[in-house]
């Protein structure tokens, strides 16, 4: 009797093994880990970069402030993570290091594109070694030097520069938002209005202001919201 394997065996057990059709399926694993994530959109306004995150608590006894999804990377720079929340934590310290290693060797702050450049790299480097595996997270960065940058880097250590992007599950609805909306000369108070309103549009009746978390960087610095100004934008004030 003829034993057929499953399709893709023995090709998913090693990250450095190709499939014949050219695919490293420990780094798909890791994409699809990231579809399960929470969401976090980006924005490139005029003055700034804006982030939206839902912190997707999952249970009504968690405490909402213990749950963070957007981090201060330097005082010009912010990040958020999609996925595995523990790769996330590595990701977001392997960034702060990489930003102040940078001040110490070069006395200036790194740049968005170069900090970019890095954590790609070093992200590309766990699906090129046996005995390691992929980050199960894609990696937001958004920031401010000569101008406002968003750059999203997947699993793969793939970096793509976006004017607005959506990751984790609600990316299909919010994308769809930002596409028809966006507007590349909006001010931050508009592209943190247009943030909810994709979140809103995947949250739906989810969409609380406890499991918002919100943050901006412009020319002054990285600044995270408060819970009353995320309730103040959600209720149409500036």
């Amino acid at each position: 009797m003829q034993i057929i394997a499953p399709e893709g065996m023995g090709y998913d057990r090693v990250v450095t093994v190709f499939s014949p059709d050219g695919r490293l399926f420990q780094v798909q694993y890791a994409m699809e880990a990231v579809k399960r994530g929470a969401t976090v959109v980006g924005i490139k306004a005029k003055d700034g970069v804006v982030m939206v995150a839902d912190k997707k608590i999952l249970h009504n006894l968690i405490m909402p402030r213990s749950i963070e999804k957007i981090y201060e990377i330097d005082e010009h720079i912010a990040a958020a993570t999609v996925g595995l929340v523990a790769d996330g934590r590595k990701l977001i310290d392997q960034a702060r290091i990489e930003a102040q290693r940078h001040r110490l060797v070069y006395e200036e702050p790194i740049t968005i594109k170069q900090l970019v450049y890095e954590m790609s790299s070093y992200m590309q480097i766990f699906t090129q070694y046996g005995g390691l595996r992929p980050f199960g997270v894609t990696l937001l960065l958004g920031g401010y030097d000569t101008e406002p940058r968003v750059y999203e880097i997947d699993p793969s250590g793939t970096p793509t520069e976006w004017k607005a992007t959506a990751v984790g599950e609600g990316r299909s609805e919010a994308m769809k938002v930002l596409e028809a909306k966006y507007e590349a000369n909006m001010s931050i108070p508009d592209a943190f209005r247009l943030g909810m309103e994709a979140l809103k549009t995947f949250l739906k009746e989810k969409f609380e202001a406890d499991r918002i978390e919100a943050a901006k960087v412009t020319k002054k610095g990285f600044e995270k919201l408060t819970p009353e100004e995320v309730r103040e934008i959600m209720h149409g004030k500036d």
